[in-house]
């Protein structure tokens, strides 16, 4: 068997040996652990890992450790593809898991779907496949979903402007994100407003001061980023330099708490389903009192994309039984009971302000105090 990271009880006391095939389930996961994006999404896998590692130290699900195999991808497609390979050959691994940019979709769907393993998309941005009709095989448990987040925020915008909007899109140029810009470029006219620029940013840009003159000088007030972290911020701020005044939304990601305090400009705003942590939520308690006990590297307010995650394997092969194969894996994420919704909220440094947002959520079966996102089901309104 392939090295690997192994969560086990076992390492909790300090022994060296892993769980064995026979008695652990293997769940593999391809994940941007370093590289630009890292920020989003490694935090992500370590409250993956602290969740199943907990899981773990409990006695496991149906009797049984769960295994977690990580291998870093750096938000290439070429090394996800590899990795999913290698992670597919594992002994008895019966969920695969995708945590990296859209770019590497394609070759880990491909990868999956030949081996028969289903799917999840844990951070990763939920592809168009897994809503209805949706692809055999591929689930999502993240909080920002292609076309939904775009309606959300255009709707937030076209109530908030105080003037005409002429809106600006800035994208990073991998599949989703373009795509995601394209649409709501399609939908700003049907709300009144004027779309004057859109720009595309590759990946490894070190200045995006062109991007930002560009939108600056298309006459934007309003600038629309939905793409990962690093292009979100790097936009923005790139605008303020430049003197650009106007107001800019964002989507949410782990990282957008954090910087709301260090930006601290009232003009910004970011849009997410993900309570954030100042709400001191008990859930919120949790991770935060697991993280200190764990000594993670990483804030606890950049856990919960990962720990939802965790909720969600765990709640799928609990429901799979002590002896799951990848079929009986993927049933039981097929069944996972429906039982509340939540709310979207888009925050800035001003007044906080809410907007509803129906989202599907699942229950963990670990305790009725834990519930975990599955999938966006309807449309954002004030």
């Amino acid at each position: 068997m392939r090295p690997s990271i192994t969560i086990a009880a076992a390492l909790a006391a300090g022994l060296s040996a892993p769980a064995s095939a026979e008695d652990a389930y293997v769940v593999g996961i391809t994940a941007a652990l370093t590289g630009p994006p890292a920020s989003t999404y490694a935090p992500a896998v370590e409250a993956l890992r602290l969740y199943l590692e907990r899981v773990n130290a409990a006695g496991g699900v149906n009797g049984k450790k769960v295994r977690l195999a990580i291998e870093d991808d750096s938000a290439q497609p070429s090394k996800a593809a590899a990795n999913a390979k290698k992670l597919l050959a594992e002994d008895n691994l019966v969920l695969m898991l995708n945590a990296s940019l859209s770019s590497t979709y394609a070759p880990v769907i491909a990868e999956a779907k030949t081996a028969g393993v289903p799917l999840m998309f844990a951070s990763s941005v939920c592809p168009k496949d897994v809503y209805p009709p949706a692809q055999e095989g591929e689930f999502c448990t993240t909080a920002f979903a292609a076309t939904y987040d775009s309606r959300a925020a255009l709707a937030f915008v076209k109530e908030t402007a105080k003037e005409p909007v002429k809106i600006g899109f800035s994208a990073m140029a991998i599949p989703l994100s373009r795509g995601e810009m394209d649409f709501a470029e399609s939908q700003a006219p049907a709300l009144g407003m004027v779309a004057v620029d859109k720009e595309v940013i590759p990946p490894p840009t070190a200045d995006y001061t062109p991007f930002a003159t560009k939108l600056k000088d298309a006459g934007a007030n309003w600038v629309f980023s939905w793409a990962p972290w690093v292009t979100q911020v790097r936009t923005f701020e790139a605008l303020r330099r430049l003197g650009w005044s106007g107001d800019y939304i964002t989507w949410a990601h782990i990282e957008a708490e954090d910087e709301l305090k260090r930006i601290k400009d009232a003009k910004l705003y970011v849009i997410g389903a993900n309570a954030l942590f100042e709400d001191a939520l008990p859930i919120q308690k949790e991770i935060a009192e697991a993280v200190k006990q764990a000594g993670g590297k990483y804030p606890a307010d950049q856990m919960t994309e990962g720990w939802i995650a965790g909720m969600v394997v765990e709640a799928a092969l609990r429901g799979a039984g002590p002896e799951a194969t990848p079929a009986q894996v993927q049933a039981s994420m097929e069944n996972l009971k429906v039982i509340s919704r939540a709310c979207a909220a888009a925050r800035s440094n001003g007044p906080r302000t809410t907007i509803s947002a129906p989202s599907s959520i699942i229950a963990s079966t670990v305790g009725t105090e834990q519930r975990s996102r599955w999938s966006r089901t309807g449309l954002p309104t004030r």
